[in-house]
């Protein structure tokens, strides 16, 4: 096994030191030093890339923008491993979502420690899984302002980072749509597709907008907080600050009355949460 690699370092020493101790890895073939992330862009373009180390500060495209490209330019995504000066409490924020990260300058042990991980990874069937927690990083990191959030890393500061995206990334006719979560009214199901209903500010004017996402209602509750959505039905997410009333029929069904006068049916398995979580 060969793995071609990129390392990707605005930083010529560190990019050298890590090529020389990769050395020692047959099975690593670095053929190509980046020294930014639009250089790691291109050779991704160009070469089949299995692997990337990755500094998340950089100028330009930080790692977090080079991540991002990837998804939005539809290029083959690497196994990425960061590689960063931060200290290691605050890297405890990206941890779950790349498959290793160095701390700089990485020690011969920490180094084999990433090696067995990258050798295992390509030995087992995760990619899918890999891939998965790096777009969610791109969700969680872009949502959360990741200049912030690098400010915050920079200066040693308690990090803001929320699990739950501020904004919500979505594809349409080759074009990426940054909806604010805050601005969703709700959310239901279309067959494969969710209808993602919003009421956004554009041009200096409220309009309602309607965007088509494919993702199953798992996944979108999975990104959005329980205390600004409830599901309350099978087929339906609704943001709690736009419920105007919660109301039952005769018939003994129940439905909820949005600001907008939307009524929206609730399921009687919902019907207590959401009972609950109008009242609270």
């Amino acid at each position: 096994m060969s793995l071609s690699t990129i390392i990707v370092d605005d930083e010529p020493l560190a990019r050298k030191g890590l090529a020389i101790r990769l050395r020692a890895h047959d099975d690593i073939n670095v053929i190509e030093q980046c020294c930014n992330g639009r250089e790691a862009l291109e050779a991704i373009r160009a070469y089949q890339v299995d692997l990337m180390f990755l500094d998340i500060q950089m100028p330009g495209l930080n790692g977090f923008q080079v991540i991002e490209s990837i998804i939005e330019q539809g290029l083959a995504m690497p196994v990425v491993v960061f590689v960063t000066a931060f200290d290691q409490y605050a890297l405890k924020a990206f941890e779950v979502h790349a498959l290793d990260y160095l701390l700089k300058p990485a020690d011969e042990e920490r180094l084999e420690q990433t090696i067995d991980k990258i050798q295992h990874y390509f030995k087992s069937s995760a990619d899918t899984a890999h891939k998965s927690k790096l777009v969610r990083l791109v969700s969680d990191v872009t949502g959360n302002d990741y200049q912030k959030i690098l400010t915050e890393l920079d200066n040693d500061q308690e990090l803001t980072l929320s699990s739950y995206s501020d904004v919500l990334a979505i594809k349409d006719a080759g074009e990426v749509n940054r909806v604010s979560v805050k601005d969703i009214l709700w959310i239901d199901a279309a067959g494969d597709y969710m209808c993602v209903h919003t009421l956004e500010t554009k041009q200096n004017t409220r309009q309602e907008n309607t965007y088509i996402l494919r993702k199953t209602m798992k996944e979108l509750e999975a990104c959005l907080d329980p205390k600004q959505f409830i599901r309350n039905h099978r087929s339906t997410i609704v943001n709690k600050n736009i419920i105007d009333k919660f109301c039952s029929q005769v018939n003994g069904e129940y439905f909820l009355v949005l600001k907008n006068g939307k009524e929206l049916k609730v399921s009687r398995s919902y019907k207590d949460k959401v009972k609950q979580a109008v009242n609270s």
